[in-house]
């Protein structure tokens, strides 16, 4: 087994490297844009997700808004054990869905990292899930309740954002354990009105308060915010790169960290570019 570098470090923090004690989660981040049919203003569009919990035995629900997209899914677990050895996924939904949620020994990140580097940048690739409509049409499914067309959206690829830092997830299934991440991010350009049109009107119609209310009878509630880019990109700039990797708030939503990793141009010390 490799040692040395990021393993050491990790053992200062007390995070023992020879056991599956890492997590890492490799997925897409969608940066889905449009121009505003109204006035052609360039528009940022978020999932905006209400998701009930529990703490302390108490239920409460949290509305924040993430890009689109989600975990890749890994099509050959045994192949990713022939090239990084043991490793096993966070929870049992994970292992049902094949999706890239795994714990790892925390020595073997920096090889797991080139990896998926690597396999990610192929088209068609047997390893792991390289194409990111099959989770946006997901999404769109289940956000807008469309069907979304190969026509209605110009997809390309950006690159990736690597968070090498552990950080304890919020994930229902595996709260708390230190995470690695690697993004691979997406430009998605809406190009059809009425979907953009559906997008606006789904932002204006779901208020947090309805969205709460669904997800305290359901468990979770799902709908669309959308904003102006430049307002985003203000509010990043307006705030030292330092805290750019917390959540925040712009007009009263809160954003997830992660939306920073879909601009190039907003420094983030905690992200690794490629």
């Amino acid at each position: 087994m490799r040692s040395g570098g990021f393993g050491e470090s990790l053992c200062r923090r007390g995070i023992a490297v020879n056991d599956l004690t890492l997590r890492v989660s490799v997925a897409t981040l969608d940066r889905v844009v449009f121009r505003s049919p109204r006035d052609g203003t360039p528009m940022l569009a978020l999932e905006r997700k209400a998701t009930l919990i529990e703490e302390g035995g108490e239920k409460h629900v949290r509305v924040r808004a993430q890009p689109f997209g989600g975990a890749i899914r890994l099509r050959h677990a045994e192949g990713l054990r022939d090239l990084i050895g043991d490793f096993q996924f966070d929870s049992a939904r994970s292992q049902a869905e094949q999706d890239f949620r795994i714990l790892i020994r925390p020595a073997e990140w920096p090889a797991l990292k080139q990896v998926c580097l690597d396999h990610l940048r192929n088209e068609d690739d047997a390893l792991l899930e390289t194409d990111p409509r099959r989770e946006l049409v997901e999404e769109f499914a289940e956000n807008l309740h469309v069907d979304l067309r190969s026509d209605q959206v110009l997809l390309q690829p950006v690159g990736f954002v690597v968070e090498n830092t552990p950080t304890g997830t919020d994930n229902l299934y595996s709260r708390g354990l230190p995470t690695v991440r690697i993004y691979r991010v997406f430009d998605v350009q809406i190009v059809n009105d009425s979907l953009c049109w559906a997008m606006l009107t789904a932002n204006e119609r779901w208020t947090d308060a309805a969205l709460r209310g669904l997800a305290q009878e359901k468990g979770r509630a799902n709908a669309v915010l959308t904003l102006p880019v430049e307002q985003v990109l203000d509010f990043y700039r307006g705030i030292p790169p330092e805290r750019r990797y917390t959540p925040g708030r712009i007009e009263g939503q809160q954003l997830d960290s992660s939306v920073a990793a879909l601009f190039e141009d907003v420094e983030v010390p905690q992200y690794e570019r490629l």
